[in-house]
């Protein structure tokens, strides 16, 4: 199992970045990779949703991937599992209000993700780019984060 955590603050308060952030048929108009989304199940988002994200990856390549929501706490942590293509991961997304400081109102959201091999291919994979696939995870995490950001600080997102 491989972990990679990246923390943003945002200057806007918990409730907003969490208005973005779990307005999933919106999420392709913020997200730069995201270039659709699927609703899979009816309702507000909480444990049990379910969606299809389709994303541009390295080298333009499209791959398209199924999250469910495996727990919810509004509006300020969900943890979200995707099998994932070779490797199943999990993502922890934590919310915590500012309360101090320069950015005192804003908003520090921190993303865990988690992820094991799911065929021995993915685990040759670990193997041999170990080191690179968590440098891009992380690059990909560290992109979504700042996605959000101008999105959740945009005047339209209130």
């Amino acid at each position: 199992m491989s972990t990679v955590a990246v923390t943003r603050l945002i200057d806007a308060p918990v409730m907003r970045v969490w208005r973005v952030f779990t307005d999933l048929p919106a999420r392709a108009t913020w997200l730069s990779t995201v270039d659709a989304i699927e609703v899979m199940t009816p309702g507000d988002f909480g444990t049990g949703t379910v969606w299809r994200e389709t994303r541009t990856m390295p080298g333009d390549v499209q791959v398209t991937e199924e999250f469910t929501v495996q727990r919810c706490e509004a509006p300020t942590r969900f943890v979200v599992a995707s099998p994932g293509i070779g490797a199943h991961y999990r993502m922890t997304y934590t919310l915590t209000p500012v309360e101090v400081g320069r950015h005192s109102g804003g908003t520090a959201v921190t993303v865990v993700q988690e992820g094991a091999p799911s065929a021995p291919g993915g685990r040759l994979l670990v193997l041999v780019f170990g080191g690179l696939a968590a440098r891009t995870v992380e690059g990909a995490l560290r992109q979504d984060l700042t996605d959000l950001a101008s999105a959740a600080v945009r005047p339209a997102a209130a």
